[in-house]
């Protein structure tokens, strides 16, 4: 487990976790955004009236309602990435990676816009008569080669196959695999429930309903949304509100540091300005997935004589599922306190580093060595050898790092019990070998336990941490939904709507064995995934850029004959 993790994560470095994507990324928007004169504030009073129906015509082909499929998106994106993912950008950058989260927001509506636009405008129907759409239709159709002598190298047929491919891997790392993982978590922190248990329950429903198709998704989704963002919405008030004299506080850390890091206090031990751009760019789009390509895919299944009329919807989502819930969600954390707390918790062995030293976090040299290992730029000596632990306690002079944060008052268990024997270290990583050994004490967490801890600090007290674990069951299994349609679109375009059935069945399959798998492997996973779908379809919408622009123009000079008061 360890080797594969440090495959993903190395893999990350070079691909999403690279300066060149974020660039890639914002650079898209950026330019859209300046391109088609900032379509995302223009267009959002519009994008309300075409949601509502007001435009609809009876003649209108498609699978779902403009609702229904803005439902389905939103299913797919407002997750995980809302709960765990804000926690987990504030947990590494601090609360300056929470702005760049947002501006990744802003300029993903732009994104959504044009991405959506293009796979409404080139969706087929596959041959049960459902719609099959997303960026590899257009890919397959608009992004071939034409040569002088009339052949054809058909790059888009290419492209598209392999965005479907990632967007199948990317049905297990970002809509299957860790949503599961989230809820089990989750569940189990609250009520004590096994993550097996959870997983085997929540695997029968979704099999139920992903059998049923983008029909069923779209009614289970139009009801499940907004149920859950009313129950989240109402919870995050509660706790800005207990906590209302750290809001202003709050709001100012978040862009007090935005080109600066932010330094170390309490138990976070700092991030520079990179490592926070770097990882609130990245939730940001783990987030609300603009770019990514998913949601297109459930747009193209709406009813509309317009592709631009469903582009006008998908602004909606970054707004709503970012801007809005994730702020919520930075904002609980933040003013709360908990997001540079220690708590007490059982440490994940992906998660804890061994140092050859003792290191003490009122030594600003001590705290700068280390900030400057967390963020790579240096490096501290690590633990390699043997461990000795007498009931339970360390007794080498040195160390530990879980969930970057120094460790305190560590105890080493086996089987519920103080551990006392010898535990093999390898380059500051605790070896399986070792044995069932668990490690115990206070440190910083993240993810959803973070979020959860947070909901408890309002006049609700332990009630509040309910309300994530059912808020983070909502939305984490209606992402798990939306994103077995993606999967499902994939395949139909890969090797025919005959195999989706296998899929679905491999699906739920791993959904299950997800509950109870390592969450650090598992997000790192994701985040490969999320690039291998996003690079291709970007480069894909700046190929297209005026094609896009031509079909914005041609619908408002359509609209205006049609409505022309």
């Amino acid at each position: 487990m360890q080797q594969l993790n440090n495959f993903f994560n190395g893999l990350h470095q070079y691909i999403g976790g690279n300066n060149w994507f974020i660039f890639l990324l914002l650079g898209t928007g950026l330019f859209f955004t300046f391109y088609l004169r900032f379509p995302q504030i223009r267009y959002f009073r519009h994008a309300l009236r075409v949601v509502r129906g007001k435009y609809d015509l009876k003649s209108d082909k498609g699978d779902t309602s403009h609702f229904q499929a803005l439902a389905t998106a939103l299913s797919g994106t407002v997750g995980t990435g809302n709960i765990a993912g804000v926690a987990l950008a504030v947990h590494l950058g601090g609360p300056a990676a929470l702005f760049w989260m947002l501006v990744t927001a802003f300029f993903g509506m732009c994104i959504k816009f044009v991405e959506v636009t293009l796979s409404h405008k080139y969706r087929d129907f596959d041959e049960k008569g459902m719609v099959a759409g997303g960026p590899m239709y257009y890919m397959k159709k608009r992004l071939n080669i034409n040569l002088k002598n009339g052949r054809q190298i058909k790059t888009g047929y290419w492209l598209g196959g392999f965005f479907a491919v990632a967007t199948i891997l990317s049905s297990f790392g970002s809509g299957s695999l860790p949503q599961i993982n989230s809820i089990s978590n989750s569940v189990f922190s609250t009520f004590g429930i096994s993550h097996i248990v959870t997983g085997a329950v929540l695997s029968f429903f979704l099999a139920l309903i992903i059998i049923g198709g983008i029909k069923r998704i779209a009614m289970v989704t139009a009801r499940l949304v907004p149920l859950m963002a009313i129950i989240y919405f109402l919870g995050a008030i509660a706790v800005i509100a207990f906590n209302y004299q750290h809001i202003i506080p709050s709001i100012v850390s978040i862009f007090r540091d935005v080109f600066t890091g932010t330094a170390a206090m309490g138990g976070f031990l700092g991030a520079g300005f990179s490592f926070a751009f770097n990882n609130g760019v990245n939730r940001g789009l783990f987030s609300n997935e603009a770019g990514q390509g998913s949601a297109p895919i459930a747009h193209a299944a709406a009813k509309a004589h317009e592709p631009v009329s469903e582009g006008m919807v998908a602004i909606l989502e970054p707004f709503i599922d970012t801007i809005v819930i994730c702020f919520l969600t930075g904002l609980v954390l933040l003013s709360s306190g908990v997001w540079n707390e220690k708590l007490p918790n059982q440490f994940q062995k992906t998660d804890i580093e061994v140092l050859a030293e003792r290191y003490d976090e009122g030594d600003v040299a001590d705290v700068t060595a280390l900030k400057d290992h967390l963020s790579s730029t240096s490096e501290v000596a690590l633990f390699s050898g043997v461990l000795h632990v007498v009931n339970g306690k360390i007794q080498e002079n040195i160390s530990i790092l879980h969930a970057r944060s120094l460790a305190e008052n560590i105890e080493v268990m086996a089987g519920g019990k103080p551990f006392t024997g010898e535990i093999t270290v390898t380059a500051g990583k605790v070896m399986n070998s070792s044995g069932d050994v668990t490690f115990t004490g206070h440190s910083l967490i993240h993810s959803a336990p973070l979020t959860t801890v947070a909901y408890t600090r309002s006049f609700l007290g332990d009630s509040g941490k309910y309300i994530v674990t059912i808020g983070l069951l909502l939305f984490a299994f209606s992402t798990a939904i939306a994103w077995s349609y993606y999967g499902d679109r994939a395949v139909t375009y890969l090797i025919g709507a005959r195999y989706v059935l296998f899929y679905r069945i491999i699906f739920v399959l791993g959904f299950f064995l997800a509950s109870f798998t390592d969450t650090t492997i598992i997000w790192n996973l994701s985040l490969l995934t999320v690039a291998f779908m996003a690079i291709p379809n970007l480069i894909g919408l700046l190929v297209l850029h005026k094609e896009v622009k031509t079909t914005i123009r041609d619908y408002w000079k359509g609209f205006r004959e049609e409505h022309p008061s």
